[in-house]
């Protein structure tokens, strides 16, 4: 498998590993009674502080998989991965750094070093985008 599938295999997977870290919150307060299951809202308002990033933190990778993991998909779909592959992987790493630290904190700081780690993935994206049409 190429950097590039791998690479997509591991955002999608990150993905799910969020989604299922939230639902496991969830489930737990609804089975020890804190929360009716009917009262989710998507964004976990009215939950902990931490269980608003984490749904935050799902949605961003939601939000950003059409675009990077689209880019991707074409590089694999057009035996292209020579132009994603040098990248892939750091593409994920800087994807798991993101969510990482929403996770941990809002502090200045933090957002700051979120923000670096989505910029790197947005300049990844755009040299994609260039390298793919050309």
């Amino acid at each position: 498998m190429s950097n590039s599938a791998y690479a997509l295999t591991l955002f999608v997977g990150w993905t799910l590993l969020l989604l299922i870290a939230m639902e496991a919150i969830r489930s737990y307060l609804v089975l020890s009674g804190q929360v009716a299951s009917n009262t989710f809202a998507p964004d976990n308002e009215g939950l902990s502080p931490f269980m608003q990033r984490i749904a935050r933190a799902h949605m961003n990778c939601v939000e950003s998989l059409p675009v990077f993991g689209g880019f991707l998909a074409i590089a694999v779909m057009t035996s292209r991965t020579a132009v994603t592959d040098p990248l892939a992987l750091w593409f994920v790493l800087a994807r798991v750094a993101q969510s990482s630290v929403h996770l941990i904190s809002t502090s200045v700081l933090a957002v700051n070093i979120r923000f670096a780690a989505f910029f790197v993935q947005i300049v990844m994206g755009v040299y994609w985008l260039w390298s793919l049409l050309r």
